[in-house]
This record gives C-alpha cells, structure tokens and sequence, in this order.
C-alpha cells in the first residue's frame, strides 16, 4: 500500500488525482495540506481526511511515501525538491518548473534520492498520438516535411448570461503560472509534437493578449526540427468548439487526426484516396498509473525526462521569442 499526501487543490485536475488515488486499489490518502489554508481545510472536510497546514510536517512524516503537487507552478521547484530531499514519490502537473535549470535541479534532486517523478503529459497515451508514432516509425508517409498540432478551447470567455469565465481567475494570474493558453493548454501540443518531429532546432512565436488578462489567451508557433521539417503549434483560450487536430504531412503521404476521426494516405500502403484505419493502437496506462507501477515495479515509465525537460525548454524560448519578436535558434536541441 502507498500512503499518499494531496497538496494543494490549486490545479483544476486536482480533484480528478484525488479522486483516482481514492479508487486506486493500492493508494490510501493520508493528509491534504494547500497553500490556501480556508481551501484546503474544505477539501480535506469533502474527502474526510485529516488537514495539516504545516507542509513540512507532512514532508516529513514517514508514513506518508508519495505526494501529489498541484500547487500553483510557481511553487513546483521549491515543493517538489524538499519531497524529493524527505524522499517522497512525486506526482505533478505540466509544466514541471519555468526553467530548464530549475527542472534539472528537481530531476539531480529525485535521481539523489532514488525516487519516481512523474509530470502528468497524458495524451502520450492515447490510441491516436501512438498511431501517429507507429506512421512516422514505419515511414507509411515517407519523409516527414510538416506537422500541425491545435488544441484550444474558450476558457477565458465570459459567456452571454455569465459573470465569469469558467476558467478559474487564478489560471490567468502571471506569476502563478508563468504564462497563459501557450504554457498551459499548448503543452499538449508541445509534448506531442516535440516527439514526433524529433530535436528543435529553432522556433519562432507570437503570444497574443487579446483581452486584458495578464497572460496570453492564444499563442501560435513555428517550428523547424533538426530533421528538416516544419511544425505549426497553434493554441488559446478564445476558442468555443474547437477540435483537437493533429496533421503530419510527408512525402508519400498524410495523417490527420481530427478529434477521435483519423484519416491516412499512403504510398506505401497502397492507399491513395483517405482511408480510415482499423487497427489502432490499446490505450496505455494514463501517467498517474504508469507512476504507481514504478513505484512498486522500479521499472521505466513511458513518459520520460526528456519529455518533460523539453517542453519546460521549448516554452521558455517561446517567451523570449515573443517577447524579442524573433526567431531563435535552440543551444542544445534535446
């Protein structure tokens, strides 16, 4: 059995992980503490389990072997590096830290302790993205010159008839996140990209304000991969209806991945008018049991460090982009 600590409901995914730690066979959740003592006090009072507004003392408590961070990311190095140090499991929200160096610092602090990280990057594990890696490792579309990734959605609308936006508030503030719709929902597209197209050698991107928030609330940039090819990263928090679209295009052929419908050409194949395939991947574990299993099993989860060091990267350099209004060649392309 894994005893578990939440901390912090800040994140909106918060109660989705407590409610899977409460339905997970091998979790028992100990104690909740959060930042914001009157917010955590009511969830510890919803989930009947004890509150402890002493962070360190829950840190420090050797029942407790794992916690689970959705603390404001701000707060990620500092809270994930003294889990690390009291040698708990960590289970996180993307982005890991605003910096390359302050993720290296956290993954030197786990490595140090001989402890399981996992940064929560889900649709690595979903039927669609994993048929898109099996086309570009069989070269069903030859060469790949160009990939395209949008996922968007209206959070940071007011709708007719409302007073707020269904996005909370705290998801806009700068210097709890770092950033707006780019850091945030474009991580998806980010993760996602960054491992079909392979290293980035340089990008370029607009971060638009187009309401008065603090942060952007819709982002779109360009990439070019060491490889050759070009990819459109397009996001916001503007968009009503929006679908997930995911497009590689090569030389002998497409994959577009439109929501749940997926359609393929391909040379190789044989195909040469759209075909919808029939032997999509299984599902595999989601990210919070892919970090069970290596807590029990020592193995290696799917999602792996370099996914995680090269969003943070890819983000940060989108900011200095923006904000230069260039384009910038990557030092170390990862």
């Amino acid at each position: 059995m894994i005893n578990v600590a939440l901390l912090s409901r800040w994140h909106v995914h918060a109660d989705d992980y407590a409610h899977q730690s409460k339905q997970h066979e091998q979790l028992t959740i100990k104690k909740i503490w959060d930042e914001n003592v009157e917010r955590g006090r009511q969830w510890a009072q919803e989930l009947n389990i004890p509150f402890e507004k002493d962070l360190n003392k829950i840190l420090s408590d050797s029942e407790i072997d794992a916690v689970i961070v959705n603390t404001p990311t701000h707060l990620h190095r500092t809270v994930i590096m003294e889990a690390a140090k009291q040698n708990k499991h960590i289970f996180t929200e993307k982005v890991l830290a605003f910096t390359t160096r302050d993720c290296e610092e956290i993954y030197q602090a786990v490595e140090n302790a001989g402890v399981e990280l996992m940064v929560s990057l889900p649709r690595l594990t979903e039927p669609s993205y994993l048929y898109a890696q099996k086309v570009i490792e069989n070269n069903w579309i030859g060469k790949l010159t160009t990939i395209r990734c949008r996922l968007a959605h209206d959070g940071a609308v007011i709708a007719e008839g409302e007073t707020e936006r269904w996005l909370p508030d705290r998801f806009f503030n700068k210097d709890e996140t770092g950033g707006g719709a780019l850091i945030d929902l474009g991580a998806h597209p980010i993760y996602l990209t960054s491992r079909l197209g392979g290293p980035i050698k340089a990008l370029y991107a607009r971060l638009k304000h187009t309401t008065h928030l603090d942060v952007d609330d819709q982002a779109v940039m360009l990439l070019e991969y060491t490889s050759g090819a070009l990819g459109v990263i397009e996001t916001g928090f503007l968009s009503y209806g929006s679908p997930f679209q995911l497009e590689l295009y090569g030389t002998a052929g497409a994959l577009i991945i439109h929501d749940e419908k997926i359609i393929l050409k391909s040379k190789p194949l044989g195909q040469f008018d759209w075909t919808e395939p029939d032997d999509l991947p299984e599902p595999l574990p989601l990210p919070f049991d892919q970090w069970i299993h290596a807590i029990q099993n020592h193995t290696s989860p799917m999602i792996q460090k370099s996914d995680v060091i090269r969003l943070t990267q890819v983000n940060e350099v989108a900011a200095v982009s923006d904000k230069e209004k260039r384009r910038i060649e990557l030092v170390d392309p990862i």
